[in-house]
């Protein structure tokens, strides 16, 4: 736990996107939190678990959308990506994330913006955000299953703490 500690104090105030690896109940989110909390982050600390995002609705959720953008939409709503603005977003179980959604939030992170569901690409909302994650799934051998991008998995990985179990 002591190198546990040691990990996290090196790299908390780093601009870095952090992979945790761990068993389930072995304390990812608590991790991610301490990340954020010696970030000196002046935003909030957002955590999804994205296995127990709807497909439905994931999209509006991670991105936001405008009102008016679909049936039901009668506000302007923020997704998580930019409520997060400022501070850290902790996604738990990514390797649960849909392919197509991977896809848009590779595209967040390396751009540094969203688009809301309904908002015109030509004006994109700017996010000051860092992404921690978290796995109890080997997500290298997701890669090889071809059930999570590669690309995404290398742009997240700046960083890897493995918990003990």
């Amino acid at each position: 736990m002591t190198y546990l500690h040691g990990r996290i104090k090196r790299v908390a105030d780093q601009p870095i996107s952090v992979v945790l690896l761990g068993e389930t109940g072995t304390g990812k989110e608590l991790v991610a939190r301490a990340l954020h909390q010696l970030s000196g982050r002046k935003g909030s600390f957002i955590a999804v678990n994205c296995a127990a995002v709807p497909v439905s609705i994931a999209e509006s959720f991670f991105f936001g959308h405008e009102r008016g953008a679909f049936s039901g939409a009668d506000r302007r709503h923020l997704g998580v990506i930019e409520q997060a603005d400022k501070g850290t977003l902790f996604l738990d179980e990514i390797a649960d994330l849909p392919l197509e959604l991977q896809a848009k939030l590779l595209r967040a992170i390396q751009e540094r913006e969203v688009i809301r569901v309904g908002q015109s690409a030509a004006s994109p909302v700017k996010v000051d955000i860092r992404i921690v994650v978290g796995s109890h799934i080997d997500l290298v051998g997701r890669i090889e299953e071809k059930l999570f991008r590669e690309d995404l998995y290398y742009r997240l990985r700046e960083y890897l703490i493995t918990l003990p179990p």
